[in-house]
């Protein structure tokens, strides 16, 4: 169970990094993530600005409304030593087992994740909560 919730955590912060701008561009601190999330600057981040949506649309290059392991693979870069690879993240999200992740299983992802993280209930994150579920990619 611990492996699966580092696996989706892992996911979910990968994907929701590329929430605003490229994924060339995503950050690589909880911080700086946490920067990029919170679009109206209030210290929070929202179950809008953690929008599945929105990550599904700044992945899906091809805008083919698939999610592909190479575009999986484009923002998380090379596979490293001891941390998931695209491969198995991609397989964590895949529901159908289609080997592709739709924008429904994006945001099925975001959403679970982000209701993991708010500790208190409040529907907001702040940068604590969102620090306890990060995981360096």
């Amino acid at each position: 169970m611990i492996t699966f919730s580092r696996t989706l955590c892992a996911l979910s912060l990968a994907l929701c990094a590329v929430g605003v701008g490229r994924a060339q561009d995503a950050p690589l601190t909880a911080s700086a993530r946490f920067a990029q999330l919170d679009r109206n600057h209030d210290g929070r981040v929202t179950a809008d600005e953690y929008n599945g949506k929105a990550v599904f649309a700044a992945l899906d290059s091809n805008q083919n409304y698939r999610l592909t392991l190479d575009e999986l693979q484009a923002v998380l870069g090379p596979d490293r030593d001891g941390q998931l690879s695209a491969a198995d993240r991609l397989r964590v999200a895949d529901l159908n087992g289609d080997g592709e992740l739709s924008q429904d299983e994006v945001s099925r992802f975001a959403q679970m994740r982000f209701q993991g993280l708010d500790s208190n209930h409040d529907q907001r994150l702040d940068l604590a909560e969102f620090q306890s579920g990060f995981l360096q990619r």
